[in-house]
């Protein structure tokens, strides 16, 4: 046990600094209006301020923004402007029909008077693109770099109302949307709620992570573990379905603690018990449950393409079980070389789950604070 508390403490470290709530979304708003007449303008929200500077978003805006208002001559903020017009001009697409189309870039807002309590911006928070829709036009599609966090689109047809709401990656081109509006790809929406669903177990969903190797931990034999694996993926899709569809609803106040606690719960039943029971599998079920309902807060923001809830539904699912797979194929690997290596398996598998129920302890403490 010496030499796994060597590696277990910075372990231990990383992960208890990890964010207490893993179903936290930042977003780059984004509304993307088509105009009667041809135009079209699109609002981007964003910290302005840092992607001008070159800086992390997390800065502290207030020196962000002396930097450009005290410290720079209006010669040298009109230069900043214009080098991140031509920043944005590279950094965002405006498509139709998938071709790229020119466009101004604007910041409405520079300047403005900032609402009481609202961090300073030098910048403002919005840059608006304008240009024309080709003639003959028949779809349109919005792509952000990885330099923006996932964008939340928004389309306003020329008739004043928007378009079902689409999430994007990180790096991610939105489906391409017919201009007279309706349901998008039903292809276009698989891959993308298959990718949402996978990245929301590697890299955001650490505390899903933990609970699926406290899983892997118990037991080395296939049959058990995909008995256990079968169980929590049943519950949470049936808890997810019915939560999208507005039949269940919890707080995350109640279900993002009570997701910790079965993280704790798990590893440490890993301690006492050599083996999986029908009574573990029972309490796996019930956990699913909690962690269906996680998903569901993890998607409330998202909106669901019209006339493809159930196909993003079901391909989001299908992510997901992607991801956990992969878990406990690495943690099944990881544990078949520690026995080359003369590892004890019984004494690794304790002390990793002594690590993830501490973790999970502080998780638990942290969310209900």
């Amino acid at each position: 046990m010496k030499t796994c508390g060597a590696w277990l403490s910075p372990l231990l470290l990383g992960l208890v600094a990890h964010p207490a709530f893993g179903h936290s979304f930042r977003f780059t708003e984004v509304t993307l209006a088509l105009r009667p007449g041809g135009a079209f303008a699109v609002d981007v929200a964003c910290d302005l301020d840092a992607l001008a500077l070159g800086v992390d978003a997390a800065a502290d805006s207030a020196a962000l923004a002396a930097r450009i208002d005290d410290a720079m001559s209006p010669a040298e903020r009109e230069d900043l402007v214009s080098r991140l017009a031509e920043l944005l001009k590279r950094r965002l697409r405006v498509r139709f029909d998938g071709e790229p189309v020119p466009f101004t870039v604007s910041l409405p807002d520079r300047g403005g008077a900032r609402p009481p309590g609202a961090a300073p911006t030098a910048l403002g928070l919005v840059a608006r693109l304008e240009g024309r829709v080709p003639e003959g036009a028949k779809t349109v599609s919005f792509f952000a770099s990885r330099a923006f966090p996932p964008v939340r689109l928004t389309v306003v047809g020329t008739d004043g109302r928007p378009w079902p709401v689409e999430v994007l990656e990180r790096g991610d081109t939105s489906a391409a949307m017919p201009l007279e509006g309706g349901a998008p790809p039903a292809s276009g929406v698989a891959a993308r709620f298959v990718r949402l669903g996978f990245s929301h177990i590697l890299p955001e969903g650490l505390d899903h992570v933990l609970f699926v190797l406290g899983l892997a931990l118990l037991t080395s034999r296939l049959r058990p573990l995909l008995a256990q694996i079968t169980a929590f993926t049943l519950a949470h899709t049936v808890t997810l379905g019915l939560a999208v569809y507005g039949v269940v609803s919890l707080p995350s106040r109640v279900v993002e603690p009570l997701i910790a606690a079965s993280i704790v719960y798990v590893a440490v039943e890993n301690l006492f018990r050599a083996r999986a029971s029908w009574v573990r599998l029972a309490v796996v079920f019930a956990f699913g449950l909690l962690h269906g309902l996680g998903f569901a807060g993890a998607l409330s923001e998202l909106g669901w393409p019209s006339g493809r809830k159930l196909l993003a539904l079901v391909s989001f699912n299908v992510g997901v079980e992607l991801g956990q797979l992969l878990v406990i194929a690495l943690a099944l690997l990881a544990l078949s070389a520690s026995n080359r290596l003369g590892l004890p398996r019984r004494r690794l598998e304790q002390a990793l789950s002594l690590a993830i129920a501490v973790v999970g302890l502080v998780w638990t403490v942290q969310r209900l604070a």
